[in-house]
């Protein structure tokens, strides 16, 4: 018994040799062909295929990003209601949907460390100057009724601002103090999330509805 099942698995071993090697093709019994030229009749399109080392992919992939338009996200505000509602009907005959947004928005009380005005402008290139002695650093404000000044600071409460102004006291500056630079404002701003050169004659056309508010980038 045990010598007829070991004939048996020989001969099945044999058969299965002769199948795998396409020995019974003629008898129809023959495993799928999965060589050549089969595989090659299923390629789409393969002169298309090309072998690239790692650095060519990487320059391609910034020939890529080059040649696409550069966008950048540019906003502007914050507008009251009324100041809104004009730059709307004017975003909507000008920009295409979708590229641009009036959204809800709240700028933060400002609290400055401050100095001037200045009556002269000996005055305040003198003052310049004594900060950048003690290594103070500034801005030069531009804005009525501040102008011509110089900030020390900006805070977002009245007592960091306070704090700021003891610590250039011990500093030797002697004759800045606290002013509220701005107050709480809440209105909308203009968002345009992918500015393109496509999209910038546009806005020049819509300047006029901006209120004197500037485009910048977004925060």
């Amino acid at each position: 018994m045990l010598r007829i099942l070991v004939l048996l698995l020989a001969l099945a071993n044999g058969l299965y040799f002769a199948w795998s090697q396409g020995a019974l093709q003629a008898y129809g019994l023959a495993p799928a062909q999965q060589s050549e030229p089969q595989r090659l009749q299923q390629q789409i399109r393969p002169e298309l295929l090309r072998v690239v080392t790692a650095e060519e992919a990487r320059a391609s992939a910034q020939a890529s990003a080059a040649a696409a338009p550069a966008r950048e996200c540019l906003q502007a505000g914050i507008f009251t209601e009324a100041e809104a509602a004009a730059l709307r009907e004017r975003a909507q005959a000008l920009l295409p949907e979708g590229r641009w947004a009036l959204q809800p928005a709240t700028i933060p009380a400002r609290w400055i460390v401050y100095m001037g005005r200045f009556t002269d402008a000996d005055q305040f290139n003198k003052k310049r100057a004594e900060l950048r002695a003690r290594r103070v650093s500034f801005e030069v404000l531009s804005q009525p009724p501040l102008e011509p000044g110089l900030s020390l600071g900006g805070f977002a409460t009245q007592e960091a601002a306070a704090a700021e102004l003891a610590a250039l006291s011990q500093r030797g500056v002697r004759t800045a103090r606290v002013v509220q630079e701005r107050a709480a404002q809440q209105g909308q701003i203009l968002r345009l999330p992918a500015v393109d050169d496509a999209l910038r004659p546009a806005l020049a056309q819509l300047a006029p509805a901006l209120a004197e508010k500037p485009l910048r980038a977004c925060d």
